[in-house]
């Protein structure tokens, strides 16, 4: 084990980066070499005067960087060389808020290798794709898009097929298109909070329909669109934020019957479409004419690839949602849809797919093991899991007891659209946050949530 106490600059920022920092200059410095096994987290904690959490962050961060390499059981060891490896700039990782609902992030080398060859690729073309493109994505990036999600059991037609800058870009300028001010839309009653958000921004209501284990019910859902007259219904069904619930085929099917009978369109926020490998067929499939379903890519490659690709219910949408996408987006990124392209020709989207499905149950596994006695919602491949506190137990005070963790939490407040926040939490598995980290914080959000002393 190499006997070795960091000297940390003080930069004013986070001390975990600053850590991590350190790590890395002292690699380039020779003071630690490849394959030299960093002290305990707490022997180092101990000799720079730091809280245990935060050396565990830095850590954290240096695995993410591939400065170093973490082993169950083993320890941290400094990762070999990567030749021509870029530079991490720590200013970016000070942005990151680990409460949002984010992929794993890769640490296989020779999968971010992957990832970077595809910038090298786009790189080629930089000039050209520097400049305005189409609206809703070339014929040709279109093609590619649509070949990809016909492999993950989307069909859909290329007249029919927008690609935006997001989902939140697609579903702002479709509640342009068929809402006014002052007019109603429905949701789930606990929901996404950008909804809330989008619809907020356009001066437009929110109502949301009661709930039970397998999403909105549809007597509820006809008794709201009677009183409402909404202009459009909201929902997430595949791995729902922040429940984690799947809508299954039957339920589906009802809510479809509901809406063609009543004529309300639908909004079909699909996420996680490419992430849940066994979700049933999309409602808008059921829908012709009312269907609108927005399939997100951030939630299988990251957040940073801001892409959606859109099905309008029928050709005479497609006119339309481009002007308003024009004149409130004017284009998604042409780098990042020739990146997303690239990495789907050269089957890294297939690689990044399969290993996110793989790291989130890994996740998710952990978690049910360490929280073992609490009660929650989860699935396979959710990157969340939704806890129910004990009675008596607050929210608010439970947050205030984990000041020093990076697991990312959410109170109920954010979600609740219809009815009292329930005394609940979204506590989120991914991002950054490493796995020994993430384990760390799910025994300390345990503990914090059988605390005896808690109850009323």
């Amino acid at each position: 084990m190499k006997s070795w106490i960091p000297t940390l600059a003080d930069t004013g920022g986070p001390r975990y980066l600053e850590l991590a920092e350190a790590i890395r200059a002292d690699i380039e410095k020779g003071v630690l070499a490849p394959g030299d096994r960093l002290p305990p987290q707490r022997g180092v904690a101990k000799d720079i005067g730091l809280d245990v959490s935060t050396v565990s962050r830095g850590y954290s961060e240096a695995v993410r960087r591939g400065y170093v390499q973490s082993h169950v059981g083993r320890g941290t060891f400094v990762a070999p060389p990567v030749r021509d490896a870029p530079r991490v700039d720590p200013a970016r990782s000070r942005d990151e808020d680990p409460r949002m609902n984010m992929p794993p992030e890769p640490e296989d080398p020779e999968l971010v290798a992957r990832m970077q060859a595809g910038f090298d690729y786009v790189s080629g073309n930089l000039v050209s794709l520097l400049r305005y493109q189409s609206v809703s994505g070339n014929e040709r990036d279109r093609q590619i898009a649509s070949n990809w999600m016909h492999s993950n059991g989307f069909a859909t037609d290329l007249e029919r097929l927008v690609i935006s800058p997001g989902s939140h870009a697609s579903i702002h300028s479709i509640l342009t298109l068929l809402a006014r001010p002052g007019d109603t839309i429905l949701c789930e009653a606990v929901t996404y909070p950008g909804i809330r958000a989008i619809t907020r921004s356009l001066h437009l209501g929110l109502a949301g329909v009661a709930m039970d284990e397998q999403g909105i019910l549809p007597d509820a859902l006809e008794r709201a669109i009677a009183e409402h007259k909404p202009a459009a219904l909201y929902l997430n069904p595949t791995l729902q934020n922040p429940t984690t619930l799947t809508m299954p085929q039957s339920r589906r099917a009802q809510v479809a019957e509901v809406l063609r009978r009543t004529g309300v369109p639908l909004i079909e926020d699909d996420a996680y479409g490419f992430v849940a490998p066994d979700a049933p067929a999309p409602i808008s499939d059921a829908l012709p004419g009312l269907g609108w379903h927005v399939l997100g890519v951030s939630k299988c490659f990251g957040a940073g690839l801001r892409l959606a690709l859109t099905r309008v219910p029928d050709v005479s949408r497609m006119g339309p949602l481009t002007q308003v996408l024009r004149s409130t987006n004017v284009m998604a990124s042409p780098v990042t849809l020739a990146l997303f392209c690239r990495w789907i020709e050269d089957g890294t989207a297939l690689a990044l797919q399969s290993f996110v499905r793989t790291a989130a149950a890994a996740r998710q596994h952990a978690a049910a093991r360490i929280l073992q006695g609490c009660s929650y919602a989860s699935a396979e491949t959710a990157f969340n899991i939704w806890l129910s506190l004990p009675e008596g137990t607050s929210r608010a005070a439970l947050m205030g007891r984990m000041p020093n963790c990076a697991i990312g939490l959410m109170p109920s407040d954010a979600f609740t659209v219809a009815g009292p926040p329930a005394e609940a939490l979204r506590v989120c598995l991914g991002g950054s946050i490493s796995q020994s980290q993430l384990e760390a914080d799910l025994q300390t959000l345990r503990d914090a949530v059988q605390r005896a002393d808690w109850l009323g």
